[in-house]
């Protein structure tokens, strides 16, 4: 059997900026991506605490350490700069594979920084290269 099972979560990013005029997607902070194992033009779902708006569309990685979080084209009418977000993806899984696994979860502060130093069950560090200013 193979199960879909939660492969990563930024919980409670904040949305930096909408850009209506852009092909689509979601740009991601790249330190914040990595944190959360999610790849440039990975398939993800925002979860729109403020509105409930849930939808799904693809990463684009931003400035490393910047904080951005900000939805571009049809996306960027479900969410408003200054909205709380989730944003999650997914993989499959084989039922024979699951022992010991567990998500990447970044949590972030009100400014898109890590909170936490890592908070996983596989080895992938939060940050690997662009270390946040506050965390220097």
């Amino acid at each position: 059997m193979i199960r879909t099972m939660l492969k990563s979560k930024i919980h409670r990013a904040r949305v930096t900026g909408v850009n209506l005029d852009y092909e689509g997607s979601i740009t991601i902070d790249k330190a914040l991506m990595r944190g959360a194992n999610i790849r440039e033009y990975e398939q993800v779902e925002v979860l729109n605490i403020n509105n409930a708006a849930r939808f799904t569309t693809y990463c684009i990685a931003g400035e490393e350490a910047s904080g951005v979080i900000e939805l571009n084209g049809a996306a960027s009418r479900l969410a408003s700069k200054g909205d709380v977000v989730i944003i999650v993806s997914y993989c499959q899984i084989a039922e024979h594979e699951l022992a010991g696994f567990k998500p990447a979860i970044v949590c972030v502060d009100q400014n898109n920084h890590p909170k936490n130093a890592a908070t996983t069950g596989s080895d992938i560090p939060i940050l690997e290269e662009g270390m946040y200013a506050h965390q220097r």
